[in-house]
């Protein structure tokens, strides 16, 4: 069955880890791509189903509440499978959900079909990093987590401006077809390639599973990672959602000049994303997060102050913008899935991603709910909402101070390609 990573952990990453790193990578890209295509579409389907900034902030609410919702019920079960059965579940669900969205004929088709979506997707996600913290050595898990959040560059250079053309040159609907077949695909060889992946169940012990989300709930020292995480995602996600409105309406970029944003964004993060994780893992994963932290406050105040500027500009602002706000998730990621013991990963990563989720959906709702869309589309006080995203990300700051991490987890071996 050859070497497996406990015996080189000391060592630069193998050809398996590598091919299980880009398999999960490639997953993780349509699972992103589902969600980030919805933002630049916001202009389109705000005005093909006749929405305003609360409604289109319930379209995107309904995934992200959808996936916190599943996320805290599979931290009862998740630790109890095999990681490569539940993997080709929640991805075939996925899949299911995202050929819904591409025949939504109706605004409550379109928000049942996010909630279809997210309710695999999200715990998709959490598989995903669950699998990072069993079988990377934490020594290469900033590395490794920073090419796995890569996958979110590349969907913005290469799926978004894709989806992007598809819609305007067919509709909307067209995007999401794309991605369903697509998925289908991966699946498929994801099904053929994917190891075995059961060795977080050689430690797992007769305990409840209710026994272990109470006490995972009840320990301050995991409380504090959800509340980390809570405020990290609040701090990106009031503003995410109505950037491409905000830059449509209010900067007087046109739809077809929105590709160019997650072009270039995408383009500069697919480096930085792996350069940020290899500085976590030289000088620590709380000191690169601080300080990315800090100089992502000022392309987003910046941005959401802003009046008209030209194009060249503000493209060079929001690609500012997009690395450090993606940027500073590389090192919180990696700090978060080296808190918790290998048997159980997979349910702390599942509540993780709950909280994660929920507070998206509350952030895009109270954002909506802060805006005003006047009668001719701008939207009003995007400003107050960079702010207060300003003291969340400072707050989230003081909070990843009191995070406690194992160091060092002996990560499991990769078991053998049998089924």
């Amino acid at each position: 069955m050859g070497r497996n990573l406990s015996e080189e952990q000391a060592q630069p990453a193998t050809r398996r880890e590598w091919f299980l790193l880009i398999t999960l990578a490639t997953i993780q890209f349509t699972n992103i791509l589902d969600f980030v295509i919805m933002m630049p579409l916001g202009p389109q389907l705000m005005r093909v189903f006749d929405m305003n900034a609360q409604q289109f902030g319930l379209v995107v609410s309904a995934y992200t509440f959808s996936a916190g919702t599943t996320g805290l019920l599979a931290a009862f079960f998740i630790d109890r499978f095999d990681r490569r059965r539940s993997l080709l579940f929640l991805y075939a669900g996925f899949g299911v959900g995202t050929f819904l969205c591409a025949i939504a004929p109706s605004y409550v088709f379109l928000v049942a079909a996010r909630m279809t979506a997210g309710a695999f997707g999200g715990i998709l996600g959490a598989t995903i990093f669950a699998i990072i913290g069993d079988v990377i050595p934490y020594s290469r898990r900033g590395a490794a987590t920073g090419m796995i959040m890569s996958s979110f560059s590349l969907a913005t250079v290469v799926g978004v401006p894709t989806g992007m053309y598809l819609a305007n040159r067919f509709s909307w609907h067209a995007p999401f077809f794309l991605l369903a077949a697509n998925a289908a695909f991966v699946w498929a060889v994801a099904f053929r390639a994917l190891p075995v992946l059961r060795t977080h169940l050689d430690n797992a012990s007769d305990e409840s599973p209710v026994r272990v989300v109470v006490s995972l709930v009840a320990s301050w020292k995991y409380l504090r990672a959800f509340v980390f995480m809570i405020l990290l995602v609040y701090a990106g996600f009031s503003i995410i959602p109505y950037l491409a409105p905000f830059l449509v309406s209010n900067l007087n970029m046109t739809e077809a000049q929105l590709p160019l944003v997650y072009f270039f964004g995408g383009a500069a993060t697919i480096f930085t994303s792996r350069l940020f994780g290899r500085l976590s893992d030289q000088y620590g994963k709380k000191r690169i997060f601080a300080i990315l932290t800090l100089v992502s406050l000022l392309p987003q105040l910046i941005l959401t102050n802003l009046t008209a500027i030209p194009i060249i500009p503000l493209l060079v602002l929001t690609t500012f913008f997009m690395v450090f706000i993606s940027g500073r998730g590389v090192p919180a990621m990696a700090l978060v899935t080296s808190m918790v013991e290998p048997h159980r990963r997979g349910s702390f990563m599942s509540l993780n991603t709950s909280a994660q989720q929920l507070a998206a959906g509350v952030a895009s709702m109270i954002s909506g709910s802060v805006l005003i869309t006047t009668s001719n589309g701008q939207l009003q006080r995007f400003d107050w909402i960079g702010w207060i995203a300003a003291l969340v990300a400072c707050a989230c700051l003081w909070m990843s101070t009191k995070l406690e991490s194992l160091e060092e987890i002996s990560p499991a071996p990769v078991a053998s390609h049998g089924r």
